[in-house]
């Protein structure tokens, strides 16, 4: 079936009428927002030295950041520190899950799973503190891995926050209050699957539209409007929803939505949609796909300049398209030697970089030229550390698996997926590790890091390997 001829898209050009079932709505009067509360699952630690009076800071409303690129524009961060790693300011028992903490408008929202329910905490970010809890029932059961929490991470905007929860409920909460405006049920009313790994990709908010990749046999990519969640438009070809995020960037002489997509499906088909954020009109599709039926495409495009960059594991590899003067996109290069799984590479000063690394085993910080897919630089991240063994300290090698980075302060921030924290700099003719710390000694650790004034979030997503602390959000101190 054509995207055109999809039954919830119009002709391809205006908002959608076909709605098949309207969402709750909620009206919400004006009620005093609630106070932050320490509870028990909170450990405080220390305040975080104060903020250098001319550092710069920003928001992370949203998944990889408020560009979707990776990139904070904070300034003035700590580039050195003891051998533990940075002053921890607080830590949070939580429970399982592998989404990201957003943090914007001065509230930290932190999805994670105990027991049958999803939690949606928010959070005051430098104390731990929590303004308020709304839970949702959950009975997922993974096929694949024990951690059967959320993985979709939030998006906070204009005084709320949209959460997709794992079984495909989207809810809009108020930010101040976590009362809910609006909430639908999109795997019910769109009929779609749980695929491998139920929903994973991750909300974008562009102007007063909620973009989510929704995959066969709802629209494959759709647009709920903010302030009711009423579809506006849904679009695209019968391709399934990836672990991907989309991304909003500017290419051809306009600014364009990218969505990876492409999930469980017999044959195989799935790759890139781009389209006209505001219509929902599909102006190219690039098939990228494993052809392994159990796959997963988790990495989500990264814009450098006029070029998408693509990458999947699962003998996929990598991809480069490049936007033609007259708008429309052609392949500039292909490789089947580097295949991300779940991390995103960073796109900067006309270089890619990404981890190039299997779980628990090799990690390189590879250089990509992404006009030629030439390999610019690799550069290994292997060490060793003295871990207890049945009551012995015996040496081990350590790397950053399939680590997850972020660009700030000029600097790549990377976290190993057993907990390491590395601070890299980068060129394309390589990277030297400027600090590494050992933050906890817990595996599966995907979920990437977040930078907001100075302060540094990471997720432990399982129990400790070599001691006894539970999964946990926790915040340390990078204010230099």
């Amino acid at each position: 079936m054509s995207a055109l001829a999809f039954p919830y898209v119009a002709n391809q050009e205006a908002r959608k009428s076909g709605d098949p079932a309207p969402p709750v709505v909620h009206e919400l009067p004006a009620m005093a927002a609630p106070e932050a509360k320490a509870t028990e699952e909170l450990r405080f630690e220390r305040a975080p030295k104060p903020l250098a009076s001319d550092a710069v800071t920003e928001d992370w409303p949203t998944f990889r950041g408020p560009r979707r690129d990776g990139h904070t524009r904070e300034t003035r961060l700590a580039t050195s520190w003891p051998a533990e790693g940075p002053p921890l300011v607080w830590e949070l028992h939580a429970g399982r899950g592998f989404s990201s903490p957003a943090v914007a408008e001065g509230r930290l929202v932190f999805t994670h799973r105990q027991g049958n329910e999803i939690h949606v905490d928010c959070l005051e970010p430098e104390t731990g503190r929590r303004f308020w809890r709304h839970s949702i029932p959950c009975e997922y059961k993974d096929r694949y891995i024990s951690n059967a929490g959320p993985r979709s991470t939030p998006s906070i905007a204009d005084g709320f926050v949209f959460v997709h929860a794992v079984e495909g409920e989207l809810v809009c909460l108020e930010l101040a209050t976590g009362r809910v405006r609006w909430e639908r049920d999109t795997r019910k009313e769109f009929g779609l699957p749980l695929d491998f790994f139920g929903v994973v990709s991750s909300p974008l908010v562009v102007g007063e539209l909620l973009i989510q990749n929704l995959g066969t046999p709802g629209p494959c990519v759709a647009a709920f409007e903010l302030e009711t969640g009423k579809l506006a438009w849904g679009a695209g070809p019968e391709w399934g929803p990836s672990c991907a995020s989309p991304v909003l960037g500017r290419a051809g002489g306009r600014e364009r939505l990218f969505v990876l997509a492409g999930g469980e499906s017999r044959p195989p088909t799935g790759g890139l949609v781009v389209l006209d954020p505001a219509s929902g009109r599909v102006e190219h599709e690039y098939p990228f796909r494993s052809s392994l039926h159990e796959s997963v495409t988790g990495s989500s495009p990264v814009l450098a300049g006029e070029r998408v960059f693509l990458s999947a594991s699962y003998g996929t590899g990598s991809a480069c398209v490049e936007a033609k003067e007259d708008g429309s996109f052609r392949e500039l290069w292909t490789n089947r030697h580097i295949g991300l799984q779940f991390s995103s590479a960073i796109y900067e000063q006309g270089v890619l970089y990404l981890v190039d690394g299997v779980a628990d085993r090799a990690g390189a910080l590879v250089a990509l030229d992404p006009a030629s897919g030439e390999e610019l630089s690799r550069t290994e991240l292997v060490w060793e550390e003295k871990v207890d063994k049945g009551g012995k300290s015996v040496e081990q090698s350590f790397t950053v698996g399939e680590g997850s980075l972020l660009f700030a302060d000029g600097k790549l921030l990377c976290l190993g997926d057993n907990g390491h924290l590395l601070w890299l700099g980068a060129s394309r003719s390589g990277a030297k590790v400027l600090a590494r710390a050992w933050l906890f000694g817990a595996n599966e650790s995907w979920t990437p890091p977040v930078v907001v004034r100075g302060l540094l979030y990471v997720r432990q997503t399982k129990g400790e390997r070599f001691g006894d602390a539970p999964p946990r959000l926790m915040c340390y101190d990078l204010r230099g």
